[in-house]
């Protein structure tokens, strides 16, 4: 399960498989296969939804070209798939998260075929980007979420807010926090974690890594002003991180009424359409920050490995999922923003929920992809409890800048 889920708890058994017979990736790697191809396929955990509609558009191109696809979910990807390469039979396609990124990429253990794609020059930048190896546009992604302030409606005209008071900037952010707050009620919740945190890193000029992504910018002016504003929201009393208010997410704070506004990601939309479908609620753009507007990427890739005799197999199946009119039947299945501009914009038109969310598209920032920050993270998460505490933002800056600078250089 990637950073982004791993709050929200809905997940499979381990390796459900979906098509197609057997759950091992026995074919032995070799030069590309000629005639029809059976694709061993991995995808991680997730809801039931999104996998039935996944399969349904590989098994369509499959129909359509005469080769098979087996499909297999994993409750532990990053095992799986390391287990895969390990032995050398890793799948001809996976989902691929980019903390995990340049740990197949640096020692060119992934084919690099983004660029081939039709429709590539459409992906959004920022995604691409993350994606990028030396230069090269290595696998496509398959779709993305960004975070939005997630309002819920009748706390706010109770509190007697109107549109006029949607918070354009910090300062509004706190003082609309301050009037929602009662004594059942934050006015505002937090996750306490870099998934969350990271966008008032963004809106005030800074983040975790250079745009190269090789050196660590952690330890920053901007930085600090980002966490000293958060922590000033905690001590204010109107503001809480989730496990502070008995919640598991935020998402599950806002359904349960106990918070007013949260920061969230377009996943909560279907959360809250299941678990709490009586909640009335409303998403905008999150307010700037110092240095303008930051929101934060979440997306994963079509990974395809360079052993693979599927390969251009693989490529077509890629280029099938990331077409058009594929992207949009899977943003209906599960409320994800395709990767592709002109896909995401009719999937906006007849999913106006979404329009926050979209908003952010072209100025989201992607998660980091040095091999080895994704335990630098784990660490500076667990450090950002201690804002609630009295914890020093500057000692957790450092700390993090340290254990940043030793896994990049190394």
């Amino acid at each position: 399960m990637n950073r982004r889920r791993r709050h929200i708890g809905v997940a499979l058994a381990a390796s459900l498989l979906l098509a197609g017979c057997g759950e091992g990736f026995d074919d032995a790697p070799g030069q590309q296969a000629s005639g029809p191809a059976t694709l061993q396929v991995l995808l991680g955990s997730a809801t039931s939804v999104e996998l039935e509609a996944t399969r349904s558009i590989m098994q369509t191109w499959a129909q359509r070209t005469g080769n098979r696809v087996n499909v297999v979910a994993s409750a532990d990807l990053p095992q799986q798939l390391g287990q895969g390469f390990a032995g050398g039979t890793p799948p001809d396609l996976f989902v691929l998260e980019p903390g995990a990124f340049s740990r197949y990429a640096q020692p060119g253990a992934l084919h690099t075929y983004a660029e081939r794609l039709p429709g590539a020059d459409d992906i959004y930048p920022n995604l691409r980007s993350i994606f990028t190896h030396d230069g090269k546009f290595v696998c496509a992604p398959k779709d993305f979420s960004t975070l939005a302030l997630v309002i819920d409606t009748e706390a706010w005209t109770g509190a007697g807010l109107t549109d006029a008071d949607l918070p354009k900037d910090w300062a509004q952010l706190e003082a609309v926090a301050k009037r929602l707050t009662t004594p059942k009620r934050k006015g505002l919740v937090l996750m306490d974690d870099v998934d969350r945190i990271g966008v008032f890193l963004k809106q005030a000029g800074g983040w975790l890594v250079d745009p190269s992504g090789k050196k660590a910018t952690v330890d920053s002016r901007q930085n600090l002003q980002a966490l000293h504003y958060v922590q000033r929201l905690l001590r204010s009393g109107s503001t809480a991180f989730a496990k502070q208010i008995d919640s598991g997410w935020s998402g599950e704070a806002l359904g349960k009424g106990s918070a007013a506004m949260v920061v969230e990601g377009n996943w909560v939309i279907g959360a809250l359409s299941k678990d709490y479908p009586q909640r009335k609620w409303r998403a905008v753009e999150l307010p700037a920050g110092p240095a303008g507007k930051g929101t934060l990427a979440f997306t994963n890739c079509w990974g395809i490995p360079s052993v693979s005799k599927n390969r251009q197999a693989a490529e077509s199946l890629v280029a099938h999922l990331t077409d058009v009119s594929q992207q949009n039947a899977l943003g209906e299945g599960f409320g994800v923003i395709p990767s592709r501009r002109l896909a995401a914009s009719l999937f906006a038109r007849s999913h106006p929920e979404q329009q926050a969310f979209l908003a952010g598209a072209d100025y989201a920032q992607g998660e980091p992809t040095a091999k080895g920050l994704e335990s630098v993270l784990k660490d500076f998460d667990a450090q950002l409890l201690g804002l609630t505490s009295g914890t020093d933002p500057k000692a957790i800056l450092a700390s993090t800048q340290r254990n940043a600078e030793q896994v990049l250089g190394r």
